[in-house]
Order: structure tokens, then C-alpha cells, then sequence
């Protein structure tokens, strides 16, 4: 994770609200990034119009330490779902990283489409006519 392009970057609280881990956290205009690991160290990285969802939810004991988890739906092959835990503003760092999705997606030009119901007819078709990979 390079410093000088994030936006936002914090390590991951335990459950006493201190940052004693080795998970951080960090986001750029374009990428959200995962880092864990004291001697084996993992990176990830998921880009931003990739995430489709996000929610947050506070417990009793994290609503007490003033911290949150959001948890983050994506189509990213390797991290698909994934927490962002026990990080402090929680609902200012989740409308942050939403905007930035809105804003990534529009730069990209790209749209995703939510159908209810799984989205296909009885012939295996995509509700727009077009057939899916499901039937080749």
C-alpha cells in the first residue's frame, strides 16, 4: 500500500478498541486494500467498481467503543466478501467508500444490472434476450 495515494488508512481494532493487529485497512481514489500478517504478510486489493454492496453493523460492545464492521460484497475473484472490523467512524468511512464506488463506476463506464427472481426466462435467457455462458 503506498501512503501517498490513500485516502483513508487504518488498522484493525481488537476486541478492547485497540489498534493491536495486523490487519490494516486503506483506500484509494481507485482500490480498497487488505493487509494481515506479522512474518508472512498477504496484500489484497479489490478495485472499487467491483464492489456491489456494502453494510454496516455495529454491536452492542462496538457501538460502546465507538467502532463498526462493514461488510463488503464484491466481484472480485479472490476477496469476493469480505469485513472491514472494528474500525473507528465507521458510517463516515462506509458512505466515504460508497462514493467512491458511485464515482469509479461512472468514470469506468460501468453498470450492473439487479434482477429479482435470478434474472432468467425459461428458455436460459438473460431478462434483456441475450443468452448467458449458463448454457454453452
Amino acid at each position: 500500500m503506498k501512503r501517498e495515494n490513500m485516502i483513508w488508512s487504518e488498522r484493525k481494532r481488537n476486541a478492547l478498541g485497540l489498534p493491536w493487529t495486523f490487519t490494516v485497512y486503506g483506500l484509494a481514489e481507485d482500490r480498497l486494500f487488505v493487509k494481515s500478517g506479522v512474518l508472512t504478510v498477504h496484500e489484497d486489493e479489490v478495485r472499487l467498481y467491483r464492489i456491489l454492496d456494502l453494510t454496516l453493523s455495529r454491536s452492542l460492545w462496538q457501538r460502546m467503543l465507538g467502532l463498526g464492521t462493514i461488510h463488503v460484497v464484491s466481484s472480485d475473484k479472490t476477496l469476493k466478501n469480505f469485513d472491514i472490523t472494528n474500525i473507528r467512524r465507521s458510517a463516515d468511512v462506509m458512505e466515504q467508500i460508497s462514493e467512491l464506488v458511485e464515482k469509479e463506476r461512472d468514470r469506468k463506464r460501468v453498470a450492473s444490472r439487479e434482477f429479482m427472481g435470478g434474472g432468467y426466462d425459461d428458455d436460459g435467457q438473460d431478462d434483456d434476450g441475450y443468452e448467458d455462458d449458463l448454457n454453452q
